[in-house]
């Protein structure tokens, strides 16, 4: 889901390099990097939203919605005021009452999370489906998505788009393209074989191929987890919980590679509690929050909880930096919480409600205490190395002019892990 871009601007000319439509790459559609535009009152977050206003908001939304906190209006209508007449979304829109065109840069990602969050809030059930019906309309010939439409299709944006067709009420295994094929043989086309090697890669979903082999990668495995099991970004607690298998088997069902690709993640997850990535410049593997979020909700959803327990204390004590001022990482943390049963008033520490309340416009209404209007805190106060506690408290503030750096997500990111 989640969760998790890369930098803005190398995520964004990374896609858009990766084979773009002409149209798309004639003319920019952002303001020049010198003068981002101005964040919109309506919009959660203080960072320039160029490359991920609508995802952002999207997961605000929805993780409100989520734990029982009624959105502001002006919020609402600022997301729902980003969709094109055609019923797709760009990333980000500075003049929403501009009709959208041929230089318009539509983003399947931000349109796939924006029709769960419109979906799952009531009163949007008309633009929901215009997004879905226009999802529908950009499927490639081999039934999968690319981010940018006309792109070749890849694993993590074929997920998302099967995660909101679902969502939407649709059945991704009859959502199919002229060529005839399902979303789900686009799905499973980046699917690791059972006799990958290393061994450790069995199971797994690669991104894209290079150079005609595929290599595992986290964000596309956890997505397509989601996607395989039909289930969206907002996962409710399993009914059942076992340790995930070890097994893998190349069964053509969606359901048996879900089960393989949540194996492949947990025992990922299992040797250091989180997953790890090599940072673009970077020559050696850091911690990778964001995908490990993303992996223990897929987890959740295919019913190994135990097998995301770790992971899960693990965020509660090092997801600090991340989250810090990012409604949508504050968002994806909230809907962690909320499929594993813990309380996200009380996450390692953190009020992740009220944290993430204060990147926006006031809500109407809210469960318990998330209803009071928070505190303002001077970002005076120190972060101790495991980043607990402490700095929520910092972050309840207005968190003017904090921006992470690393936007959440991975949808945008090609790292192989």
């Amino acid at each position: 889901m989640n969760v998790r871009r890369s930098a803005a601007a190398l995520a964004a000319s990374a896609v858009l390099c990766a084979g773009a439509a002409p149209a798309a790459l004639a003319a920019p559609a952002t303001p020049s990097p010198s003068a981002p535009p101005v964040v919109p009152s309506g919009l959660y977050g203080k960072n320039d939203p160029t490359y991920d206003g609508v995802w952002r908001q999207s997961i605000a939304l929805l993780a409100q919605h989520t734990v029982g906190v009624k959105p502001a209006k002006e919020a609402v209508a600022w997301l729902a005021g980003q969709q094109c007449a055609n019923g797709g979304f760009a990333s980000f829109r500075a003049d929403a009452s501009a009709a959208c065109g041929e230089q318009t840069v539509y983003d399947t990602n931000a349109t796939a999370v924006a029709v769960q969050a419109l979906k799952a809030l009531g009163g949007q059930d008309a633009a929901a489906k215009k997004g879905a019906d226009w999802l529908k309309s950009v499927q490639n010939e081999d039934g999968g998505w690319a981010y940018v439409p006309g792109s070749p299709s890849e694993a993590s944006s074929t997920a998302v788009v099967i995660s909101a067709l679902a969502a939407a009420g649709e059945k991704p295994a009859e959502v199919r393209s002229k060529a005839g094929k399902s979303a789900y043989d686009g799905l499973l086309a980046f699917r690791l074989p059972c006799s990958a090697e290393p061994a450790t890669d069995r199971g797994a979903f690669a991104y894209q191929p290079v150079d005609g082999k595929l290599l595992a990668n986290a964000d596309a495995t956890a997505a397509a987890t989601l996607a395989a099991l039909g289930k969206g970004i907002v996962v409710a607690p399993a009914a059942k919980d076992t340790p995930a298998g070890t097994e893998c088997t190349d069964g053509a069902a969606p359901e048996a590679a879900a089960e393989a690709a949540a194996g492949h993640l947990a025992a990922a997850l299992k040797k250091d509690g989180h997953l790890t990535a090599v940072a673009p410049g970077a020559d050696q593997p850091a911690p990778d929050t964001g995908n490990t979020a993303d992996a223990v909700l897929a987890l959740v959803a295919a019913g190994h909880k135990q097998s995301a327990a770790g992971a899960v204390e693990w965020l509660k004590g090092n997801s600090a930096d991340w989250a810090k001022g990012s409604p949508a990482a504050l968002g994806t943390l909230v809907l962690v919480a909320h499929a594993t049963g813990t309380d996200p008033k009380a996450f390692g520490g953190a009020d992740l409600v009220t944290a993430l309340n204060a990147t926006g416009p006031a809500p109407q209404a809210a469960a318990g205490s998330a209803t009071d209007e928070p505190a303002k805190q001077d970002d005076d106060g120190g972060e101790g190395s495991g980043g607990q506690g402490v700095w929520w408290m910092i972050a309840v503030g207005a968190a003017a002019g904090m921006g992470i750096g690393i936007l959440l997500s991975g949808r945008r990111k090609k790292n192989q892990l």
